[in-house]
C-alpha cells in the first residue's frame, strides 16, 4: 500500500512539474493563435502559418487534419505518430518544439472535439491571444450536439479570454459574441465575399474563398500585407484532405475526378456543389462516391437521407463501413434501387474498377464523406491514373 500511495504522490508530482513546465514555455512564444471550426480548420491553421512566413516571421504551425502534422520555423513538414487516438497530451511536447527553434508565431489548431476539452485546450495548454471559429456545421453532433445551436456554443469553448477572435460565421454570430462578451473577447466578423476571384487563382488547389478570407483578417492584424500574405499562402504545402481536381483516361474515356472527401456535413457539400458548379449535364454522367466509417454512425445515416434528397446524381456508389444502413436510409426517402451500389467492406481497388466500370464516354465522379483510411486508398488510386487539374 505505501509503495502504491508513494508511486501516487511521484506521478502527481510529475505532473504538476510538466504542467508549470509547459506554462513557461507556451509563455515564451510572444504570440499564440489557435483554429477552431466545424470545417476548414486544417486549410485556416495552413494558410495563417503560409500568410505569417511570407511576412518574414518565425512561425511554428500544427495541424491535426487529415494526417496530423507539425511545420518548423524552417518550413520542414513533419509527421505526428500517435499511439492510439488523438490526445489532447500531445500538445506540451509541440510547444517544447516550438520554442527549442525561437518561434514568435505558434498557429495551432484546435484538436479537441468535446466541449470541455476544447475548454482546457485554450485555458490550459494554448492560452491564445488570437482565435479563429471557422464556421459552425451540422457535425460531430454526437459529441458536440444535439443541435448546431449546442456546436456553436462548444467552439466558443476554445476563444480566447479578453483576446480577439476572427470568425466566417455569419448564421450563429451573435451567439458568438454573446460568449464573447462573459469573457472579455471582441469579435471580428470577415465577409468570405472579400476575396477576389483572382486571389484564389494563385492557388494550385481548389480553396475556400472563407477560409483565405479569415487567414488574411488574421495576418493583417499582425502587420503583414495582403501581397506577403498571399504569396507566402500560394506556397505552403496543402493539407492532404483539401479539394482537388483530377482528370483521367481510363479506355478511352474521360473521367473527371473531385476529391471533396474532407467535406462531411450537408452544408459543407452544398457549398461544395455551388462553388463548382456541379450539375447534372447531357454527355456527362455524374456519379457521387460516397465513403463512410463505423465510427460516423450518425453521420451515415445524415447522408443516406442528404443524398436521397438534395443530391443530383446519375449513379451513387457508396464504400467503406455502415454503408448498409446509409443505402438503407437513401432508398427509404427516395433515391431508387436501381440507382445506388453499395460496395461496404470491398477494398479500394475494387471500388475504382467499379466506378470506371461504369463510366461512360465523359463521366464525373465526386467523392464525398469521409477521407479517413479506405477514403485516402481510393483518392490515390485516381491520383495514381491521371492528372490533377486544380
Amino acid at each position: 500500500m505505501w509503495l502504491v500511495f508513494l508511486l501516487l504522490i511521484v506521478l502527481i508530482a510529475y505532473g504538476v512539474l510538466e504542467f508549470q513546465r509547459h506554462s513557461l514555455n507556451i509563455r515564451r512564444i510572444p504570440n499564440r493563435i489557435h483554429i477552431n471550426g466545424t470545417r476548414g480548420k486544417s486549410s485556416v491553421t495552413r494558410l495563417i502559418g503560409g500568410g505569417l512566413k511570407g511576412g518574414g516571421r518565425r512561425v511554428f504551425v500544427k495541424t491535426t487534419g487529415t494526417r496530423p502534422r507539425t511545420i518548423d520555423v524552417f518550413g520542414v513538414e513533419k509527421a505526428i505518430y500517435r499511439v492510439g487516438k488523438a490526445n489532447v497530451i500531445e500538445q506540451p511536447a509541440v510547444v517544447r518544439q516550438a520554442v527549442a527553434q525561437k518561434a514568435e508565431y505558434i498557429v495551432i489548431e484546435c484538436m479537441a472535439v468535446q466541449p470541455d476539452l476544447q475548454y482546457i485546450t485554450e485555458n490550459q495548454m494554448v492560452h491564445s491571444q488570437i482565435g479563429v471559429i471557422t464556421n459552425a456545421r451540422e457535425d460531430h453532433l454526437d459529441v458536440m450536439g444535439p443541435t448546431v445551436s449546442d456546436v456553436v456554443e462548444a467552439l466558443c469553448n476554445s476563444m480566447p479570454k479578453k483576446g480577439i477572435v476572427y470568425t466566417t460565421e455569419s448564421k450563429y454570430l451573435e451567439t458568438i459574441k454573446r460568449r464573447a462578451a462573459k469573457i472579455g473577447t471582441e469579435i471580428r466578423y470577415v465577409d468570405p465575399e472579400c476575396v477576389e476571384d483572382e486571389a484564389l487563382r494563385g492557388f494550385s488547389y481548389l480553396e475556400h474563398k472563407g477560409n483565405v478570407a479569415v487567414a488574411l483578417a488574421v495576418c493583417q492584424h499582425f502587420g503583414i500585407d495582403k501581397k506577403a500574405a498571399l504569396h507566402g499562402m500560394y506556397n505552403i504545402q496543402p493539407d492532404p484532405g483539401v479539394l482537388h481536381k483530377f482528370s483521367l483516361n481510363i479506355n478511352g474515356k474521360l473521367l473527371e475526378f473531385i476529391n471533396a472527401f474532407a467535406a462531411n456535413d450537408p452544408e459543407s457539400y452544398r457549398a461544395i456543389w455551388a462553388m463548382l458548379h456541379i450539375h447534372r449535364e447531357p454527355g456527362t454522367k455524374l456519379i457521387v462516391l460516397v465513403n463512410s466509417r463505423r465510427d460516423r454512425v450518425q453521420r451515415a445515416e445524415q447522408l443516406g437521407e442528404f443524398i436521397a434528397r438534395e443530391l443530383e446524381a446519375d449513379f451513387f456508389v457508396v464504400s467503406g463501413e455502415y454503408t448498409h444502413p446509409l443505402v438503407h436510409r437513401a432508398i427509404h426517402c427516395g433515391l431508387p434501387a436501381g440507382n445506388i451500389k453499395d460496395l461496404g467492406g470491398q477494398e479500394a481497388i475494387k471500388v475504382f474498377e467499379f466506378i470506371a466500370g461504369i463510366t461512360e464516354k465523359k463521366s464525373l465522379v465526386v467523392g464525398i464523406g469521409n477521407i479517413v483510411g479506405l477514403g485516402e486508398e481510393i483518392v490515390d488510386h485516381f491520383v495514381s491514373k491521371g492528372r490533377m487539374i486544380a
